[in-house]
């Protein structure tokens, strides 16, 4: 290691990733439940990002507890001879409409009971305040990039903590229209850091042939379905 590198000058860089297509016939929100695994198309973008990856200089390779986190880190690990790590803090964002479906116009939205809860969208009223996202994200990417200094890691998580902290990180405000989110299924939002400071970020989707075209960032929805279920 370099004179430079000891006093905290490397370049390291935290690959955060969205898991895979989720196998979710009923198309409920998932969001922390368990039981939720990756469709075998899930599983073939988890092995497309892993041949992406494979000449990558990867070191560390973490991911949130749920299953499909987990199965969508699988392959990247492997790739690289690797143990795969479990951060709490990488988890999807909690919201009171786990369980139920969710469309604008349908389920859960067309009870009178559940409006109450779509009275804040800055906070957001119905889940997990935004700045608490940022928070153990931000603290999940720094524990990241100290596993992996100098080198490379992959870190799997979901849409919205994803979107939530790069938003924080590019100084944009965090409340914001969920389809103009810019984080399409097993894509790469990725963090280099000069040392501990952020100073750049940057967006691929390596399986994006892969990815059914309403799903793709900033498509509409398609007909009778919503842009995806909580992941």
């Amino acid at each position: 290691m370099s004179s430079g590198e000891k006093n905290g000058d490397e370049i390291t860089v935290v690959h955060l990733m969205r898991h895979g297509e989720v196998h979710n016939p009923e198309g409920v929100l998932y969001g922390r439940r368990p039981g939720y695994h990756l469709s075998d198309l899930g599983r073939k973008m988890a092995d497309r990002v892993a041949e992406h990856l494979a000449e990558r200089d990867i070191t560390h390779v973490v991911a949130s507890p749920l299953e499909r986190a987990q199965e969508t880190a699988s392959p990247i690990a492997e790739a690289h001879g690797l143990a795969i790590a479990t951060d709490e803090r990488l988890i999807e964002a909690a919201n009171v409409f786990e369980g139920k479906t969710f469309g604008v116009g349908d389920g859960a939205l067309k009870k009178p009971g559940n409006w109450k809860y779509l009275t804040n969208p800055f906070r957001p009223s119905w889940g997990e305040p935004y700045i608490e996202q940022v928070v153990r994200m931000m603290a999940a990417l720094g524990a990241a990039r100290d596993a992996a200094r100098g080198h490379e890691a992959v870190a799997v998580s979901h849409q919205l903590p994803i979107w939530i902290v790069r938003s924080f990180a590019e100084r944009r405000r965090l409340w914001h229209d969920p389809r103009k989110r810019q984080c399409t299924l097993a894509s790469l939002t990725s963090f280099t850091f000069h040392g501990d400071k952020i100073i750049s970020v940057g967006y691929s989707e390596p399986a994006r042939d892969l990815v059914p075209s309403h799903l793709l960032a900033g498509a509409k929805p398609a007909k009778g379905k919503s842009k995806a279920f909580g992941a």
